[in-house]
């Protein structure tokens, strides 16, 4: 409709009349709104998020996302899929090879600068490729990005210039991995408008798809991030989010382990020393993150007792689910995932069990560090 109006903080078309729908406003702003008393005009749900660091409430539906990215193959354009170094396999959109066509696809993974200052960032450009592969993606790029602290962007920001003259850029990804963010940084630094898009830590900040005009008649559009069961973050409230969202670059912890031994990470990780040497785990996770050392044998019935007290997050459990393992033997020195929480490295020789609720972000990968 020609009269519609759309929040430019998460693309949604404005409405009075359903507060639990997106794009809600009341009646009087939308009204004022409308008389073109105001050219920026935020839904009720960005204004609070931005002012008040407060979630509301809305319908999502990962169908509109579908039919968007059916539309894309149709066009010339960049497709750039914001990943969360944290999450990777869960937050890597491996149906991207059935919609895109014949179009580029880059890979930017956000929140390098949490990964400890050691770390070789071509060891990790190598695992992403790797994984995206064995997923059947061919990135032609990849950069490593934090939208955060604004680090790598200008050699981000060159290329996608150099690529958006003659088609639009297609920034997409799941919930949580910091798109809008970065879209928000790019175009800071590009000189243009700041924090233009309603961003947060939180799932489903971006709920239509927004398009920011570039100087050479193009578009940068940013999608809504599309949820998906298999990550932490859509299944935990805003302060669990917190505790495990690591702040700063990750600090070691490293725990001498004899087999029979267990460490918990809150009541969302758990790993079992099965069989090996006496040897050391080092955990690589928020320090907000509670850590318990404890004996195998017992686990279970410590787990069952103290789990949403002292073993926290999740403070709520919001439909998790108990903790489920996965056993590994680890033939060199690895990482063992745990998607949206972070990593332990472990020597060769081991065979361990990890536990996450319902396996999610369970894995191994050859140690970045």
């Amino acid at each position: 409709m020609d009269n519609e109006l759309i929040c430019i903080g998460c693309g949604a078309v404005l409405q009075s009349e359903d507060e639990m729908h997106s794009g809600y406003l009341p009646k009087s702003a939308l009204d004022k709104a409308k008389a073109g008393e105001s050219d920026e005009v935020y839904c009720k749900r960005c204004f609070r998020l931005r002012h008040y660091n407060e979630i509301m409430p809305v319908e999502q539906n990962n169908d509109d996302f579908l039919a968007l990215l059916n539309t894309i193959g149709e066009k010339k354009a960049l497709i750039v899929n914001v990943v969360d170094l944290f999450d990777f396999s869960n937050s890597l959109l491996t149906s991207l090879d059935r919609f895109i066509g014949d179009n580029e696809l880059i890979l930017v993974g956000n929140k390098i600068d949490l990964f400890p200052l050691n770390t070789k960032e071509s060891k990790v450009k190598d695992w992403m490729r790797q994984e995206a592969n064995r997923m059947g993606l061919r990135p032609s790029k990849i950069f490593l990005v934090s939208a955060q602290k604004k680090y790598h962007l200008e050699e981000l920001i060159e290329y996608l210039n150099a690529h958006s003259k003659d088609q639009d850029i297609y920034v997409v990804g799941t919930t949580n991995v910091g798109k809008s963010t970065l879209i928000n940084a790019v175009i800071d630094m590009m000189g243009d408008i700041q924090n233009l898009i309603t961003t947060s830590r939180f799932p489903g900040t971006t709920l239509d798809k927004i398009e920011i005009p570039l100087d050479n008649g193009h578009f940068l559009v940013d999608t809504p991030g599309i949820l998906t069961k298999n990550q932490l973050a859509t299944k935990l409230d805003m302060k669990d989010l917190d505790l495990i969202a690591p702040k700063k670059p990750l600090k070691p912890a490293t725990y001498q382990l004899l087999p029979g031994n267990t460490i918990f990470l809150g009541g969302l990780g758990r790993i079992d020393y099965l069989k090996g040497p006496s040897t050391s785990f080092t955990i690589y996770a928020s320090r907000s993150l509670y850590r318990h050392r404890t004996k195998t044998a017992g686990a279970d019935e410590f787990y069952e007792k103290h789990s949403g007290e002292l073993l926290t997050p999740p403070n709520e459990p919001m439909g998790l689910g108990k903790l489920e393992g996965q056993e590994f033997k680890v033939t060199e020195k690895s990482d063992l995932l745990f998607g949206g929480i972070g990593f332990i490295t472990v020597p060769a020789g081991c065979v361990v069990k990890t536990y996450t609720p319902g396996k999610i972000g369970l894995g191994i990968r050859r140690a970045l560090i």
